[in-house]
C-alpha cells in the first residue's frame, strides 16, 4: 500500500520536514498518524497525495512511485484515494445529496447509480434525513459527514483524513474516527492524522505513527479487533 525506502522531505526554503525515514503499511490497515502541530503529519500527507515528491529515497503509494516525472499517473493514484482535509471544500448553495454526487464525477456511473450509492453513504454517515438540505444549513460537525460520504462514496482504495477531530467535544470526536475506522473493509486502508492523542486509545487500528520534528517511530497494535 505505502512503501518508503531512506525517504525525506526537506522543503525548497530549506526546512527539513521529514528526516529520513523507512515506512511499509500493507493493504486493509487503519493508521492514525499522531503528533502535536508541526511534526511533519501535513508533510507526509503530502507525500502520499503526491503534492511533494520526496527530496530523497523512494515513496510509492498503491505501487505508484512519488517522483518527478510521474505526474500523470499520480493524478490517476488520486482517483484511488479519498482525501477529507480540514476544509471540507462543500459546494455552497447545494444539497448534501448533490456534493457527495460530486465525489462519483468522472467515474463510469449512470445518474441513477451515482444517486443509489450517495444515498447509501449519507446513510452510513447518518445524514440519510437530510439528503435535500443544503450544506449551508448543517453544522459543523453534519458538513464534516458530509465530506466523509464525498470521499468514501467511490470505494477508494486508501481512506486519508487531516485532523477530524480538531472541532469536536470528545464524544462526538471518537464517534468520528470510529466512523471513519469502519471504512476499512480488509482492502481499503484508512490513515487519519491527530494531535489529539487521548482519543485513539477509542478506537480500533492495527498502526500507530508516533512523530516529532520530522521523525517518528511505528507502533503496532496487535489487539485491533
Amino acid at each position: 500500500m505505502i512503501k518508503a525506502e531512506n525517504c525525506s522531505l526537506q522543503y525548497k526554503d530549506g526546512t527539513l520536514a521529514l528526516k529520513p525515514f523507512h515506512l511499509n503499511i500493507g493493504h486493509g490497515e487503519t493508521l492514525f498518524v499522531m503528533g502535536p502541530s508541526g511534526s511533519g503529519k501535513t508533510s507526509l500527507l503530502k507525500l502520499i497525495l503526491g503534492i511533494e515528491m520526496p527530496s530523497q529515497g523512494t515513496f510509492e503509494v498503491l505501487g505508484q512511485p512519488i517522483k518527478p516525472g510521474h505526474e500523470a499517473s499520480i493524478r490517476l493514484l488520486r482517483t484511488k484515494i479519498g482525501p477529507i482535509f480540514q476544509e471540507f471544500r462543500l459546494l455552497e448553495g447545494r444539497s448534501v445529496l448533490e456534493n457527495v454526487i460530486l465525489g462519483l464525477r468522472f467515474l463510469d456511473y449512470s445518474s441513477g447509480e451515482m444517486k443509489t450509492l450517495a444515498n447509501e453513504y449519507l446513510e452510513r454517515v447518518g445524514l440519510g434525513h437530510k439528503i435535500h438540505h443544503t450544506v449551508d444549513r448543517l453544522s459543523w460537525g453534519e458538513c464534516q459527514r458530509v465530506a466523509i460520504a464525498r470521499a468514501v462514496v467511490r470505494k477508494p482504495k486508501l481512506i486519508v483524513a487531516d485532523e477530524p477531530t480538531g472541532n469536536l467535544d470528545k464524544s462526538n470526536a471518537i464517534n468520528v474516527l470510529k466512523l471513519l475506522a469502519s471504512f476499512n473493509d480488509g482492502e481499503t486502508s484508512v490513515i487519519i492524522t491527530t494531535h489529539a492523542t487521548h482519543l485513539v486509545e477509542h478506537v480500533s487500528a492495527t498502526s500507530r505513527l508516533h512523530m516529532k520534528n520530522g521523525e517518528f517511530e511505528i507502533e503496532r497494535c496487535l489487539n485491533h479487533g
